[in-house]
Order: structure tokens, then C-alpha cells, then sequence
């Protein structure tokens, strides 16, 4: 699908991917509404893309707050046609005993998602068009060292992702899934994200990635209309390893672990 002229929506969008892919679409003709828990970056954002953009900040897994950024997306530019579900938390710790956490987890990587796909997907049904890009992670196909609820709900994500594809690809909705490993975000860099285990797994397995080189990925798949989408082309091979014989995956990750810990 070609994104000129279409409206988009972006979650956590005042930096990183979700920033990055935002640029990506108004360099290639798209209006876009983007939303982030956080004003400062989201409004810096917006100044920089001008007319084609407007924001509106909030909670990206509360359904109150997805309907009136669709509103908004409606009244500004038209009918959303794109969204991006890329808001994403890493909090927690590996087994992480905290139920508030574990929840605020799978709102934000993973009822979000659900929410958002609720809202839009029987208009994009009726109209016979619409994309919804769903940001997961490699950790959502070969686990996160280091944090269960991160793991966990990336590997939903992906789930998601797929059924929604299955369920109504045949039905105009496209669906793609995106799944790098590193990327310079404050996900991976920020001390209060992913514990230093699970930032060590990330930045050993491969290339820490730059925002930019995301988003273009991201557009190049949509452009397929591939529904995985991998940064990190090793993922892949990682995957299929996974798959060829998941006993001898789980002892190798096992000895990753131990090798990252210095046990």
C-alpha cells in the first residue's frame, strides 16, 4: 500500500520509532496524528512536521483516549486509514511479583493494540481498505532475557497481529508486524526501561539500529504489504533455528543467560 495521501495514526510518537516513522510519513505525502504520553516530545515532533501533522497527548491504551485521537484524525485530515500501534513499556524484572506493573505491561504493549483494533477495524472493513502496524519486537519471536512481562506480551503482540491478518486480510485490512532488536530508543538506553540483563541480551545479539533505519523498513514492508517486518534480517534465522528444534534453542538461550549474568 502506498501511504501518500492517506491519514495515519502514530502512538508513541515524541521520539524514537514512533517519531521516526511519523517523519517518514509526511516525506511520503501522508497526513498524520500522532499521540505520546509525554507533551514535551510529542509537541516538538508536531512543530517539526508542520501542517501535515497535529498531536494530541494521552494514554495509548485507554479506549476514551484512542477515540479522540481518531477524532481529531477525522476532523483534521479524514478518515484514519493507517494506524501504528508503536507505544511500547519495558518496566519490569524477570519473574516481576508487582500485579500494577504486570498491568500497566499489557495495557500499553498489548491491549492497546487490542483497543485500537476494535475502534477501527469495522469501518476499515466496511470501506474495504485500511493498515494497522503493529510494533512487537524480535523478543516477541525468540524471547526476552531478563523480563517476563516484556517477553510475554511482545509475544502477544505478535499473536495479535497474526489473527487479525488471518481474521480479515481477505477483508481490504492489512496488517504488518514489526519486530527489530536493537534500536538507539530510550527503551533500550533509558535505566528505568529494560533491566541491564535484558539491555545486555539486546545490544550482544546484533546491530543497535537508529530510529530512521526502522521507519524506513517499516514503509519499504507496507509498500509489500509484508507482514513481518525485520530490521534485523538475522532475526529471521534466528527464528527458524527456533522453530527447526525448540529444545536445543531453549538450552542455547539458557547459556546466553548464563554468559550475560557471568554466572
Amino acid at each position: 500500500m502506498k501511504v501518500a495521501g492517506k491519514v495515519a495514526v502514530v502512538t508513541g510518537a515524541g521520539g524514537g520509532i514512533g517519531a521516526a516513522i511519523a517523519r517518514k510519513l509526511v516525506d511520503e505525502g501522508a497526513k498524520v496524528v500522532l499521540t505520546d504520553l509525554h507533551d514535551d516530545g510529542l509537541n516538538a515532533v508536531v512543530a517539526e512536521l508542520g501542517d501535515a501533522a497535529v498531536g494530541l497527548g494521552g494514554d495509548a491504551s485507554a479506549a476514551d483516549h484512542i477515540a479522540a485521537v481518531i477524532a481529531l484524525a477525522e476532523e483534521s485530515f479524514g478518515p484514519v486509514g493507517l494506524y501504528f500501534a508503536n507505544a511500547g513499556v519495558g518496566i519490569g524484572s524477570e519473574l516481576e511479583f508487582d500485579d500494577a506493573v504486570w498491568d500497566t505491561v499489557i495495557d500499553v504493549n498489548l491491549r492497546a493494540h487490542i483497543r485500537a483494533a476494535q475502534q477501527l477495524i469495522p469501518g476499515w472493513v466496511d470501506r474495504g481498505e485500511g493498515y494497522f502496524v503493529s510494533t512487537a519486537s524480535a523478543a516477541g519471536l525468540l524471547t526476552q532475557i531478563g523480563s517476563a512481562p516484556y517477553s510475554v506480551t511482545k509475544h502477544a503482540a505478535v499473536g495479535f497481529a497474526e489473527w487479525l491478518s488471518v481474521t480479515y486480510g481477505d477483508q481490504g485490512v492489512r496488517v504488518s508486524c514489526l519486530c527489530p532488536m536493537g534500536v538507539n530508543t530510550k527503551l533500550l538506553t533509558d535505566d528505568a526501561s529494560l533491566s541491564p540483563t535484558a539491555a545486555r541480551a539486546v545490544t550482544t545479539a546484533g546491530a543497535v539500529l537508529e530510529p530512521s533505519d526502522v521507519a524506513d523498513a517499516v514503509l519499504e514492508a507496507m509498500d509489500a504489504e509484508r507482514f513481518l517486518i525485520l530490521p534485523h534480517p538475522e532475526v529471521l534465522d534466528m527464528y527458524r533455528h527456533k522453530g527447526a528444534d525448540y529444545d536445543r534453542w531453549i538450552r542455547g538461550m539458557r547459556r546466553f543467560q548464563k554468559a550475560l549474568r557471568g554466572d
